[in-house]
């Protein structure tokens, strides 16, 4: 049986929201297919990227406020979206929300973006909110994305995408562990910004910079790369940690060192796994310079996937995840979150 979803990804650098729509079949042995039907990414109105970067700073009226509007606003883009691609056959929209507080040790995360304003502009189930329920359940909310990797994308050993931070799903003995390993746009676009650009293309300012081998020292130091997985970062952790460290470094140096510090931390997880076959997915994918500095550090043959899947492949496990809740199908792995059990999320409206 085949069915239909749309997937919505926000991610924490603030490059737009994505939007895939996708089928998925699953055959009589209880194998998972998918095709991806359309996909874009939509840059976000200047108003609302600002609101949005924002949030953490707002007052908790304020924040509510931006939830329902921004929850609106993925209504009218799932709209519009639907009209330009001529879809009509649709189960389940899926929307990752954007993330603003994400602190597990505490049992709360919050993304925004009210699921109920995107049902009340589409006549479709939305499924939304899919991390509260894990960091409950004493789990940490995050990696989401393991559930989708293991059922879609097994032929690989691992599934390493690079966002706003990265993260990583691996396959061992039959459990798929997963953990964010380090930032990466969070803080690369942050130094960008400073020069008026919206992010580093293909690394190439990096490239020209020097690397501060002092902080480059400390930001391998930090406590975090010497904890267990499962664990996760956020936002707070990279303002409280990470810029203090680099906050008198010219952009060019800044983007240099924090490259070499991204290498070499993923560099450490792959072969502390003996991982030899990774897709690579997310916006980091196009850094070039990154993964020329990463295969540098590693045997492991890095695949990096035709565009749609770098560009969409977390929106359409979204997309997946909201198929399997529609259905009451775990879709949320302990294994990879630290959670008391393998269970089922979202809120479906």
């Amino acid at each position: 049986m085949t069915f239909y979803a749309i997937g919505l990804m926000s991610g924490t650098s603030l490059d737009g929201l994505d939007l895939c729509y996708a089928s998925f079949t699953r055959n009589e042995n209880g194998i998972w297919n998918f095709e991806i039907l359309a996909g874009e990414t939509e840059s976000y109105p200047r108003r609302m990227e600002r609101k949005l970067a924002d949030a953490m700073r707002m007052s908790a009226e304020e924040l509510y406020e931006l939830n329902a509007s921004y929850g609106f606003y993925l209504g009218e883009s799932v709209k519009h979206f639907i009209s330009r691609h001529k879809i009509k056959k649709l189960d389940v929209i899926a929307s990752h929300g954007h993330t603003v507080f994400h602190n597990p040790k505490k049992k709360y995360t919050v993304q925004i973006g009210d699921g109920r304003a995107i049902r009340l502009l589409n006549d479709v189930p939305v499924v939304y909110d899919f991390r509260s329920a894990d960091v409950l359940r004493g789990g940490n909310g995050a990696p989401l994305v393991p559930v989708g990797d293991q059922l879609l994308f097994s032929e690989y050993d691992a599934c390493l995408n690079l966002g706003g931070f990265s993260n990583i799903s691996i396959e061992i003995k039959d459990r798929r562990i997963a953990f964010d390993i380090c930032p990466v746009n969070r803080v690369l676009n942050f130094f960008a910004n400073k020069l008026k650009l919206p992010f580093d293309d293909g690394g190439n300012l990096a490239r020209t910079g020097t690397v501060n081998q002092k902080v480059l020292a400390k930001l391998n130091a930090l406590s975090y790369y010497r904890r267990k997985p499962p664990k996760s970062l956020g936002a707070e952790w990279v303002n409280a940690e990470i810029l203090p460290l680099m906050k008198r470094m010219k952009p060019a140096d800044a983007l240099a060192t924090f490259t070499a510090h991204i290498s070499v931390q993923i560099a450490a997880v792959l072969n502390a796994y003996g991982i030899r076959n990774l897709l690579v997915t997310g916006g980091g994918a196009y850094h070039t310079f990154l993964m020329e500095e990463l295969r540098k550090k590693t045997e492991c043959s890095l695949v990096i996937p035709s565009a749609e899947i770098i560009n969409y492949k977390e929106a359409l496990i979204f997309a997946f995840m909201g198929i399997l809740r529609l259905h009451n199908e775990i879709n949320v792995l302990s294994s990879s979150t630290g959670s008391s059990e393998d269970h089922c999320t979202g809120i479906l409206v």
